[in-house]
């Protein structure tokens, strides 16, 4: 079994995450928003979060978002986004190595209904939407208190 914190030279722990964007929609199907977020691979924890298009400039904030945890080693599916983005030697392509995301997909579809697939609850508005996902991942990922 693969040691999934191992230390580099330094001593320090590398740290690894695992990146995935989630689709859901505002008003009707066509107006596609994207949950980007990024976990610790060890421990599942949330480490970062950005709302938006499935564009590469979202992709580049959330990535600008991790810089401060000195990520090593990133595990994500085969969107071309993280090719793009991603230097080959801190990236892995691998849905084995993404189940605790695939994991918190399915928590935050089951307790967010706007985040289900099929669902009559939706938003109205961006502004709304961000919003309720935004202080959901907060209160229960962040423990902050609202």
């Amino acid at each position: 079994m693969e040691l999934e914190s191992a230390e580099n030279e330094g001593g320090d722990v590398a740290r690894k995450a695992e990146v995935d964007e989630m689709q859901s929609f505002v008003g009707k199907k066509e107006e596609q928003r994207w949950l980007w977020h990024a976990i610790d691979h060890c421990t599942g924890e949330i480490l970062a979060y950005v709302l938006g298009s499935r564009q590469d400039e979202v992709f580049l904030k959330l990535k600008k978002l991790l810089e401060p945890f000195g990520i090593q080693k990133f595990y994500t599916d085969g969107l071309k986004t993280y090719e793009r983005h991603l230097p080959v030697e801190m990236r892995q392509v691998s849905k084995y190595k993404m189940q605790r995301i695939e994991r918190k997909h399915l928590t935050l579809r089951t307790r967010i209904k706007r985040l289900a697939r099929k669902t009559i609850c939706f938003s109205k508005s961006i502004q709304m939407h961000d919003l309720v996902i935004g202080l959901f991942i907060n209160k229960y990922e962040f423990e902050v208190e609202i």
